[in-house]
């Protein structure tokens, strides 16, 4: 009578590895991790978005004529190579970062509304920042 031979992963734990084989399960192992961090880069940044110090007013800088927005006009301009927009309200001209807090988008005034609007995933903010929706 033969001995049942041995299956499953114990028969494989008795041979040994070959150069071959374990430089497999290193890039296997590599290409896991970067698509794991490939994936949840996003899906974290999208639960916590980055926070963003700046509730305090900066120096003074010219960006526009008072000419180029009339009242309830708004527009995006760089101030040191960042986007800034800049809106003509009805208590003076107002000027926040364009730069949603949520995904980095770049927001834009939606004069119909007479909100800041974000494209990427449809907020709405006051002319003050607070969020309206989204």
């Amino acid at each position: 009578m033969t001995e049942p031979k041995e299956s499953g992963r114990a028969g494989m734990l008795d041979q040994p590895v070959s150069r071959r084989g374990l430089l497999k399960y290193i890039l296997l192992g590599f290409s896991a991790l970067a698509t794991a961090a490939g994936t949840l880069t996003p899906i974290i940044a999208y639960i916590w978005p980055p926070r963003r110090e700046g509730d305090q007013a900066g120096e003074r800088v010219s960006v526009a004529s008072t000419l180029d927005l009339p009242p309830g006009k708004g527009a995006v301009y760089s101030v040191n190579n960042e986007p800034v927009i800049v809106i003509n309200t009805a208590d003076g001209f107002k000027a926040l970062s364009a730069v949603c807090t949520h995904l980095a988008c770049i927001v834009f005034w939606n004069e119909e509304k007479g909100v800041i609007a974000c494209p990427c995933h449809a907020g709405f903010f006051t002319t003050s920042g607070a969020v309206i929706s989204g």
